[in-house]
């Protein structure tokens, strides 16, 4: 059996003046004739050469290694900051929806990121119960008025579950970063009570003609704060709370409106985060786009957009054409639904959106929509719109599937009473003869 040959170095100690060479080298001697050993041993053992061992040594003690550089190399890596992970990927995605999504819709989506912030300071009195609350400012508020890109804002102040007394700061036009400087004072409230309470910063924009929208708030529970001092704190706005039961989803859509030819373009453009209506966690949307009268009577077919199969979140870009008189475009609305499509019964309404003139009370963002087209005619304006609950009953198709139901059981009816009569002419005949 061979012998791996190794050649000693020779005058290992001169000019080193130290004997710690001279160990280690034997210590690695040691080791190679252990290995040697070793070899030899397993190849009289398995009849392979000791080359092929010394090999499979070497192949294991670089495993070994790669894997404990592995984990060192994990331990000491240093955690990326938060939206760093996929960078490459992101910046790819980003550049497909810049060139898809509109000026407009990035906008929209900026504003339901950020609601701004608000500055305010707070004074407890012990000796006369007070709460002194005072609005300062705010800062980086969404706009509000597409058209100049600015706000009317104004904050009311008060306690939860009171919600009375209520204060208002004044209203500061076209304004993102307003500064109130009010001080409101909450009386005859004992200290312990303040626990139990909850002090809401709700901040509106003022419209002059209809009631204010509330754009953001900010809720600061009372037994999370030190009263022993003033407090002067810079908050984030949270949106708001619509009070909806549950979240159905969003819906992209662009309206154009040309007074020449009198044309109304429809496109629906992408819903997203939609609500799942199958069993198995998904959903078959497709929209349908119906427009009114005044009246509530249907003008004109019925719009139906393509079905996408098992999508929460469906991009249609589909486009449909609606011809209104100039005179009537303050006269009708439009009713938007998203359903998901069931080939046995049709479909089940999802959510819905109208917009029209005659939307101001009952849903502001539908109204605002649809005044701005107005507004800028021959331009497409395009928004997000929360999709609101579906009406009960809302399918033209199951309304006119009750309406001949309802007439057919009125014609038996009739037909009954008919059949009714002529027996009792019959027998009052049979009785006269009898008689």
């Amino acid at each position: 059996m061979g012998r791996i040959r190794r050649d000693a170095p020779e005058n290992s100690e001169e000019g080193t003046g130290d004997g710690i060479k001279t160990k280690a080298i034997n210590a690695l001697h040691t080791a190679e004739d252990k290995v040697n050993e070793g070899a030899n041993f397993l190849s009289k053992k398995t009849n392979m050469q000791p080359w092929m061992w010394l090999a499979i040594f070497a192949a294991i003690v670089l495993v070994i290694l790669g894997i404990c550089g592995w984990c060192i190399y994990r331990f000491c890596k240093k955690k990326r900051p938060k939206g760093a992970s996929d960078k490459k990927d992101d910046d790819e995605n980003a550049l497909v929806e810049n060139e898809e999504a509109p000026v407009e819709d990035l906008e929209e989506k900026k504003e339901e990121e950020s609601r701004g912030r608000i500055r305010f300071r707070i004074e407890y009195d012990f000796t006369t119960q007070e709460l002194k609350v005072t609005v300062i400012e705010c800062a980086d508020l969404p706009p509000t008025d597409w058209s100049t890109g600015l706000t009317d804002p104004f904050v009311k102040v008060y306690l939860l579950p009171d919600k009375k007394p209520k204060y208002e700061t004044k209203v500061h036009r076209k304004n993102l970063n307003p500064k109130f400087d009010q001080t409101f004072i909450f009386k005859n409230i004992p200290y312990v009570d303040t626990f139990d309470k909850t002090l809401v910063f709700a901040v509106y924009d003022y419209d002059r003609f209809s009631s204010s929208d509330q754009t953001g708030e900010y809720q600061l529970p009372m037994n999370s704060v030190d009263l022993a001092g003033p407090i002067e704190e810079w908050r984030a706005l949270a949106p708001v709370d619509d009070g909806s039961n549950q979240y159905l989803g969003d819906l992209c859509l662009s309206l154009r409106y040309v007074p020449s030819s009198g044309k109304l373009t429809v496109a629906i453009l992408e819903a997203r985060k939609l609500k799942k209506m199958d069993i198995t966690g998904a959903s078959d949307p497709y929209v349908k786009i119906k427009l009114f009268d005044s009246k509530g009577k249907r003008i004109g077919k019925k719009k139906k957009t393509s079905v996408k199969s098992c999508n929460l979140n469906p991009y249609w870009n589909e486009s449909f054409v609606f011809l209104i008189d100039e005179m009537d475009m303050k006269r009708v609305f439009l009713d938007i639904t998203v359903c998901d499509y069931d080939l046995i019964g049709g479909g089940d309404p999802i959510g819905k959106v109208k917009l029209g003139w005659n939307q101001q009370k009952t849903y502001k963002p539908g109204f605002k929509h649809f005044k701005e087209v107005l507004e800028n005619p021959r331009r497409p304006i395009i928004k997000w719109h929360v999709l609101q609950d579906p009406e009960p009953e809302d399918d033209d198709d199951k309304k006119k599937e009750k309406d001949k139901k309802g007439k057919d059981d009125k014609k038996d009816d009739k037909k009954d009473k008919k059949d009714e009569k002529k027996e009792d002419k019959k027998e009052e005949k049979k009785d006269e003869k009898k008689k």
